[in-house]
């Protein structure tokens, strides 16, 4: 029985999982309802929405247009949000998937915005009874859109052979344009959701914090520690990825670098109360790793960080831009793609900040230190 004691140390680490119900719930049931909705999410979605920006040269272009458009079947509805006529067809069966295409014509201003914004992924533009498809030859939803719209605009007036296809390089209108803003605003919540919460609560796991308040030390002190901490290695961090995205994308900063420092500052900030609000009352590691990954997982997968958010349905999109790291990456996108300055960001740094002191508030006030 020589290997008796260490079969006992083995259960005992067992059974102080199990005695713990929250640790359960995150360790085994929270990956399988994760599973579950991200299945239902993905894997039935058999219809999909895509927007196409259209730009008509001249009044005679819209005639034309309509009436190759018209083999498709096509609909004019009004646009819930901007109040504009688009035209709606429905392309593919159940057996290929269903893609809802709304095609919206607007001016080549606004068909540039929607690009940087991740509206669309493409601009159609007819002059002269062409067609021209203008679109990032790398980006593959782009692509697949080409595809399925030039056997819709087959015929007399707009056949293939008619058609151009011109790439887009315009800085801001490529996909890894959207891409980078986004991963420097996913890259705070991360960084601070982890460095911040998951670390407090580690401490007070191990007993760290009956020592520090030992200690003639203030207790707000020890908490915003972490917070200046955390603003100073996310700079860095941020440094990291813009200085590559610089030399090797040739990504730059079009609008106001002051507003951006303000608006970065704002997104850590906001970041930080929630997670000190989160790690308030935590006393396992195990809690705390579900509670942060149910707090950024949902958010990685709307916020618009890797594909636009407007290819959810339009019901839920207000929802979807009220999250923190939408309302964060949304300003940088704008600032770094359109040119944008206070006068543009100013809500998103008003909402941040606020959120920031709230949660801040309540997680010292209901801060357990021992």
């Amino acid at each position: 029985m020589r290997n008796y004691p260490f079969i006992q140390l083995i259960l005992v680490q067992i059974r102080d999982f199990y005695r713990e119900p929250a640790v359960l719930f995150w360790s085994f049931l929270f990956p399988v309802l994760m599973a579950w909705g991200l299945g239902i999410a993905f894997n039935k979605k058999t219809e999909v929405t895509k927007t196409i920006a259209v730009v008509f040269e001249e009044k005679q272009s819209i005639e034309i247009f309509e009436k190759q458009i018209a083999k498709a079947n096509y609909e004019n509805k009004l646009d819930s949000i901007s109040k504009t006529y688009y035209y709606s067809f429905i392309y593919g069966n159940e057996n290929m998937g269903i893609t809802h295409f709304r095609l919206k014509p607007v001016s080549q201003q606004e068909a540039e915005l929607m690009v940087k914004r991740g509206n669309s992924s493409m601009i159609i533009k007819l002059e002269n009874g062409k067609l021209q498809y203008n679109f990032d030859n790398h980006n593959s939803e782009a692509q697949l859109s080409y595809l399925q719209l030039s056997s819709v605009f087959s015929g007399d007036a707009l056949s293939p052979s008619q058609a151009e296809i011109k790439p887009i390089t315009e800085k801001g209108t490529r996909y890894i344009d959207f891409l980078i803003p986004g991963l420097i605003a996913m890259n705070v919540m991360m960084s601070t959701m982890w460095g911040v919460s998951y670390t407090l609560i580690e401490a007070r796991t191990k007993k760290l914090l009956r020592r520090m308040i030992a200690t003639p030390m203030k207790r707000w002190e020890y908490i915003l520690s972490h917070i200046l901490a955390r603003i100073v290695l996310c700079f860095v961090e941020a440094t990291i990825i813009f200085s590559f995205a610089y030399y090797y994308f040739d990504i730059t900063i079009e609008g106001s670098f002051l507003a951006f420092i303000v608006l970065f500052i704002s997104g850590i900030l906001a970041f930080s109360g929630i997670s000190v609000l989160m790690a308030s009352r935590t006393s396992k590691t195990q809690v705390g790793n579900g509670l942060i990954n149910l707090m950024v997982m949902p958010m990685m997968l709307l916020s618009g960080i890797y594909f636009s958010y407007y290819n959810f349905p339009d019901i839920i999109i207000p929802f979807i831009q009220a999250l923190p790291l939408t309302m964060l990456a949304d300003g940088i996108k704008a600032i770094f793609n359109e040119s944008a300055g206070f006068q543009q960001v100013w809500k998103y740094i008003l909402v941040l900040n606020s959120l920031g002191l709230v949660t801040f508030i309540l997680g010292l006030r209901f801060y357990k230190w021992y």
